[in-house]
């Protein structure tokens, strides 16, 4: 059993920019995990990134390993929006170069010992650590309705469940949700043969368009919004600087985050969804399997028999939810509504403890939602660290 100073768990954007940031500040660190793993298996074929291109970069400590960088020494340039397949290969470009002593075994379980941690992995292996880094993604924080969870699950799933649609794309598929993951799902869906409609709370779908002209103009564009261009004209300066983001108070952060992240789709997507039926303004009210169909009424008193659903429902952070952190662990970590209280480290309540990604998104807001947030994140811990 060997002793490191720090293990980070996961090798998506967020763990390898904090591995990449760490290695260049002399740290001793190793990082567990597949690269990309979850947008390489769990994110639908033929998807593209929301994100725009100029707020896709994993942060670099040099600045070398770019998006740009990779289309460069790759010799082909990527397409905006970017193909999800495209990214992970950036992603495995990104780790070859950056952060060369990736582990790709998988983490099973921490918990504290004497001197720090215990890693456990999943050959059966341990290892020892001063410093513990949880950068897991969002994979286990899918949000499933209560009138699915006892509903026999070949009959419905999440958009995280299905890699290939083409298993469900046969007859009448409902999708809800007014996200991006559900309405890029429902135009994959109809675009392989299904017959789809789209069921959206909201009293209308909200497209987004890097097309107006307050993003053409360049001078507007500079002044509305910041470089990862996450939220509103204005605001996604906020976004984009989360030590400002922090000294907000509590209802002027939820105001902001609201308006940041709140479902809508990209405005590339929308002529796909010209052959897709939208309802608006409803929501589901119950749902009953017969046999193999699904019966979904909805608020308006509509009821449809479905083939499948797919629920485009998102995410919510729950840190009880990452499987590996022991009990008696978890049990220490100061939560609220399921996200760790951090300090300026990305440190939780249990010292040399720290998590990354989305579920630091209560204390340092949407951007890390988004692998934009991934530099700003690396900085940080690494700062942190070095003291």
């Amino acid at each position: 059993m060997s002793r490191l100073d720090t293990v980070i768990v996961g090798a998506g954007p967020y763990g390898l920019a904090a591995a990449a940031h760490l290695h260049r500040a002399g740290q001793d660190v190793r990082i567990f995990g597949t690269p990309l793993e979850f947008w390489r298996t769990r994110t639908p074929i033929g998807m593209m990134l929301r994100s725009p291109y100029r707020g896709s970069d994993i942060g670099d400590p040099d600045g070398a390993h770019t998006l740009q960088a990779y289309a460069d020494d790759s010799g082909a340039p990527v397409p905006r929006p970017i193909p999800v397949d495209r990214f992970v290969d950036y992603g495995s470009w990104f780790q070859t170069r950056a952060v060369p002593g990736l582990d790709r075994r998988q983490v099973r379980r921490v918990s504290a010992s004497d001197h720090g941690f215990h890693v456990e992995l999943d050959d059966g292996q341990s290892v020892t650590a001063d410093r513990v880094v949880v950068a897991a993604g969002v994979g286990t924080f899918a949000h499933v309705p209560r009138q699915f969870r006892e509903l026999d699950p070949r009959l419905w799933s999440h958009t995280l469940d299905r890699h290939d649609l083409s298993q469900i794309a046969r007859g009448h598929v409902a999708v809800v949700g007014g996200g991006q993951s559900a309405l890029e799902s429902a135009a994959l869906l109809r675009e392989l043969g299904a017959d789809v409609d789209v069921l959206v709370r909201a009293r209308a779908v909200r497209w987004l368009s890097e097309g107006s002209w307050k993003h053409r103009n360049p001078v507007t564009s500079a002044l509305l919004y910041s470089k990862p261009d996450v939220g509103p004209a204005l605001a996604s300066h906020l976004v984009a600087r989360p030590d400002l983001y922090t000294r907000m108070s509590r209802p002027a952060q939820d105001r902001l985050a609201t308006r940041s992240v709140r479902p809508a789709g990209a405005g590339w997507l929308r002529p796909r969804m010209e052959a897709v039926r939208l309802r608006t303004d409803v929501a589901v009210r119950d749902v009953i399997g017969e046999g193999d169909r699904i019966k979904l009424t909805a608020s308006d008193g509509v009821t449809d028999v479905y083939d499948h659903v797919v629920l485009g429902t998102g995410y919510r952070v729950d840190l009880a939810k990452y499987a590996f952190l022991d009990p008696a662990l978890l049990d220490r970590v100061d939560l609220d509504a399921g996200y760790p209280r951090l300090s300026a480290a990305f440190e939780t309540t249990v010292p040399g403890l720290h998590v990354l990604g989305a579920p630091a998104a209560r204390r340092y807001g949407p951007l890390m939602r988004f692998v934009a947030g991934s530099g700003f994140a690396a900085r940080a811990l690494t700062r942190g660290l070095e003291r």
